[in-house]
């Protein structure tokens, strides 16, 4: 299977460059993945979609300002993009300019409150980066650092709790899981008073998640690795779910990934983390999930290959042209489809 198989045409202007004033007003496109039929709806009915007995799936990952911009030692401009926690006050970053901070380059942050060396190399480009402080590394970091906004949205965010889900949680992630973004407390509280059960678990979003697939073939893509958790009470409310024959929801791709990594082949959950580079795309046999809420996913990209695993490619694609003609704003903080 071709990675341009995927491919589908987006004007510009329909990628959302801000997040609606309130989060639940955005437009839902429902489709059936039995028989690709759509409907039109705001993401506030969602809530009759869901029925009594199914478990929502959430991610509860919160996203950490990671973006710094300071300066070399040489009193030059440079921008760090936190990744991964690799211990020791130490972080694997994407620098730039990254042929001017070679190993041995000192970094400066916030008129010298937090300052950094250059430690290591990767092969990929990516460097280690050791950074060196006084007091808490997360204070200082929602001091200095502003949210690591996707490279198509170039409109800067005025309250960068907009790129934070109303339920994240545990501070990790490099990107938000923007599917989550259309939930207000009151919706989520509307949903459990409806007897839907709210399952949470945690994926550390990667940048890797808007790494571009560069293959031809989609085989020969390779996944990035993100940290996931699923707690023991997480695991019983989804065994308990599909024993009750209810469906288990997913809100997201990084929900869904993350069950599909720790679920047995029958379907039952126990107590896990680690590491997960699941690659789902068409022909993959759902294990966890029943039905998905998720965003708008750019063309050729992972995310699209997950969905169209789950729907059909020829019907995702269908709705995605439907999308674009009915105006529907997409990615990050853009509208949202149900897929049952």
């Amino acid at each position: 299977m071709k990675t341009h198989d995927f491919y589908y045409e987006l004007p510009p202007e329909l990628i959302a460059q801000t997040p609606l004033e309130r989060r639940d007003s955005s437009r839902l496109l429902v489709l059936n993945r039995k028989d690709g039929s759509v409907e039109h709806r705001h993401f506030h009915d969602i809530l009759d979609y869901l029925r009594p007995g199914d478990c929502l799936v959430l991610n509860n990952s919160r996203v950490l300002p990671a973006r710094l911009l300071g300066k070399r030692a040489s009193g030059g401009a440079v921008e760090v993009l936190l990744l991964k926690d690799t211990g020791a006050d130490t972080w694997e970053c994407l620098t730039k300019p990254g042929r001017k901070t070679p190993v041995g380059t000192e970094l400066s942050f916030g008129e010298g409150l937090l300052s950094a060396t250059v430690v290591g190399a990767k092969e990929d480009g990516n460097k280690l980066v050791q950074f060196h402080y006084t007091g808490i590394f997360l204070e200082l970091l929602e001091r200095l650092g502003k949210m690591p906004l996707p490279p198509y949205i170039k409109e800067e965010l005025q309250d960068r709790e907009r790129y934070q889900t109303v339920y994240s949680k545990v501070n990790g992630s490099a990107a938000a899981p923007t599917a989550g973004l259309h939930f207000t407390p009151e919706l989520l509280a509307a949903i459990e008073a409806k007897g839907v059960k709210l399952a949470w678990v945690t994926l550390h979003v990667g940048l890797g998640t808007f790494r571009p697939v560069k293959a031809e073939e989609i085989t020969e893509h390779h996944m990035h690795s993100e940290f996931c958790m699923l707690s023991a009470e997480t695991a019983g409310l989804l065994n308990e779910t599909r024993a009750k024959g209810g469906r288990i929801v997913c809100v997201g791709t990084t929900s869904c990934r993350t069950l599909e990594s720790f679920a047995d082949e029958s379907g039952h959950f126990a107590e896990r983390s680690g590491w997960t580079d699941i690659f789902i795309y068409p022909g993959y046999r759902f294990k966890a999930m029943d039905a998905l809420i998720t965003n708008f996913h750019l063309p050729e990209s992972t995310l699209i290959m997950l969905v169209s695993a789950f729907a059909g490619r020829e019907k995702v694609l269908n709705a995605y042209r439907i999308a674009v003609e009915q105006r529907y704003r997409f990615f990050s903080f853009g509208d949202a489809m149900f897929i049952e």
